[in-house]
Formats: structure tokens, C-alpha cells, sequence
């Protein structure tokens, strides 16, 4: 089997705009006492997500932070409900929201 030379998969974000977003999304989340922590998790997955080329082709976060706030409450009133047992799948409930929502551009 041959073996492909260069750069086929790569992410190609900055160490300073990480930096920026994650300040960002720090601010937003704390000055919100926490309401707004869907926006900062789709302002940060959507930029690390935006930069990232798989085998040649980049992909793409189509998610949006009022898509993720309607789970996101529902998720926290399921978390009160069932005494916090319900944090054990709000993880993975979140990773498979991110996944419905990242396609491959080209």
C-alpha cells in the first residue's frame, strides 16, 4: 500500500484566536451566571470544527447556540429531576448534538 506524503488531514486555527474564543466564551458563560453557555460551546466547537480538514476535505458546524439551548434546558431539567443522574448522559448527548450538526464542505 502506498503511503500518501503531506498534509491530507491538518487543523489550521490559531494558538491567539483560541486564546480570543475561550476568553470570549469564559466571559459570556460567567457574566450570564451560565445561560449563555450554549453560545460560548458553539462560538468555540463550531471555530475548532471550522479549521479542521479530515483526508483532504474541511469541515463545516452548522449547529447553532439557540439549537443547542433548547436541549441544553431540557437536559439540565432532566439532570433536576433524576437528582443529577442524568449529568452521566448530558456528555453524550452533547457530543452526539455536535456530530448531527458538523458535515464535510467538498
Amino acid at each position: 500500500m502506498e503511503e500518501k506524503h503531506g498534509r491530507n488531514s491538518f487543523f489550521d486555527g490559531g494558538l491567539l484566536q483560541l486564546i480570543g474564543w475561550s476568553i470570549l466564551g469564559f466571559i459570556i458563560t460567567t457574566v450570564s451566571l451560565g445561560i449563555l453557555y450554549p453560545w460560548s460551546v458553539v462560538m468555540l466547537y463550531g471555530w475548532k470544527i471550522n479549521h479542521t480538514v479530515i483526508d483532504g476535505h474541511r469541515m463545516k458546524f452548522t449547529g447553532s447556540a439557540i439549537g443547542l439551548f433548547g436541549n441544553w434546558i431540557k437536559w439540565l431539567i432532566l439532570s433536576i429531576i433524576t437528582l443529577g443522574i442524568y449529568l452521566f448522559w448530558v456528555n453524550i448527548k452533547l457530543t452526539d448534538w455536535k456530530a448531527k450538526n458538523t458535515t464535510f464542505i467538498n
